[in-house]
C-alpha cells in the first residue's frame, strides 16, 4: 500500500508523456475536474485509481509516494518559439534526473557557489567579476577553463546528454538546492557549443540560481558569463586580432575550444 500521495508526483509524470489533464481524463476515464482535483490536492485518488493512473503514465505506483524537491520553471531559452508542452515534458526529465541524483549523494550536497546579479541591468563589467570570482572559489587555472560537465559533476550538479525532441528547446538547467539540474543536447554534435552551452547554464545557477527566471534580460547575463568564465578578459584580449584574421582565430579556437562565433563575438 502508499502510505502517502504527492499531487505534484501525479503532475510529473502526466507531463513526462507530454499529456494534459483532459487527455489523461479520457484515457483513464476519469473526469478533467478529477484529475486536476487530484494535482492540486484537493482530492486524493484511491489506490485503485492510483494503481490506474500508473499504468497509464508508465510509472511504478509507489512514485506517487515519493517526496518532492520543488524548484521554479527552469532557465529555457527562446521561451517564445519553445512550446508549454516542450518545456514542461523536459523539466519532467530533469525532475526524474535530480530523483537519482539525490539518491547517489544524499550526504553530498551541492557546492556551486551563490554570486547573485544586482539586477537585470547588470552587463559586462560585474559580470566578468561575477565569472572570475566563480573561478577563483573552485581553482580553475589560467587558460581555457577544464571539462564543463566534470566542473558540474564534481561540485554536485547532475548533468545529462538527451536528444531533446524540439530544436528549441537547447541546453535548459534546474536550480534544486541540493542538486541542481543541467541538460545538454546530445543530437547537437558541436564540441565547443556544448561547453559554451554547460558554460551558460552554471552561469544561470550562480547568478539567479532561485531568485530570477523567465526573463530574457538573464539570457543575455548567462551568456556574458559563459564567454567571461571560458575566455577570460585579461587572458584572451593580448591574443585576439585587432582585425578578421581567420588563420588567427582558428587557432584560438583550438586552444580555447570555443567556436568561432563566441570568440568574433569576445573580440567585439
Amino acid at each position: 500500500m502508499i502510505d502517502t500521495f504527492e499531487p505534484e508526483r501525479l503532475r510529473l509524470a502526466r507531463e513526462l508523456r507530454r499529456l494534459s489533464q483532459v487527455n489523461l481524463a479520457a484515457r483513464s476515464n476519469l473526469s478533467a475536474a478529477a484529475v486536476s482535483q487530484f494535482e492540486s490536492g484537493a482530492a486524493r485518488p484511491a489506490l485503485d485509481t492510483q494503481a490506474l493512473l500508473a499504468n497509464l503514465l508508465e510509472v511504478p505506483r509507489r512514485f506517487f509516494g515519493l517526496p518532492l524537491v520543488e524548484t521554479h520553471d527552469g532557465f529555457f531559452r527562446s521561451l517564445r518559439r519553445t512550446t508549454v508542452t516542450d518545456r514542461r515534458s523536459a523539466r519532467a526529465v530533469a525532475h526524474i534526473a535530480h530523483d537519482i541524483a539525490t539518491q547517489l549523494w544524499a550526504r553530498l550536497p551541492a557546492s556551486i557557489p551563490s554570486l547573485p546579479v544586482t539586477s537585470l541591468a547588470t552587463d559586462w563589467p560585474e559580470i566578468e567579476r561575477i565569472a572570475s570570482e566563480a573561478r577563483k572559489v573552485w581553482h580553475v587555472a589560467a587558460g581555457p577553463a577544464p571539462n564543463l560537465v566534470a566542473l558540474l559533476e564534481r561540485e554536485g550538479a547532475a548533468v545529462l546528454r538527451l536528444p531533446l525532441s524540439s530544436a528549441d528547446v537547447d541546453a535548459f538547467s534546474l536550480p534544486f538546492p541540493d542538486h541542481p539540474v543541467v541538460v545538454l543536447a546530445s543530437d547537437k554534435n558541436d564540441r565547443a557549443r556544448s561547453r559554451f552551452d554547460a558554460a551558460h547554464e552554471l552561469g544561470h545557477l550562480i547568478m539567479h540560481g532561485e531568485l530570477l527566471w523567465g526573463m530574457p534580460e538573464i539570457e543575455k547575463q548567462a551568456h556574458q558569463f559563459a564567454a567571461a568564465f571560458l575566455m577570460p578578459a585579461g587572458e584572451i584580449e593580448p591574443e585576439l586580432p585587432r582585425r578578421v584574421d581567420w588563420s588567427i582565430l582558428f587557432e584560438l579556437k583550438r586552444k580555447w575550444q570555443v567556436s568561432l562565433a563566441a570568440l568574433l563575438m569576445r573580440a567585439k
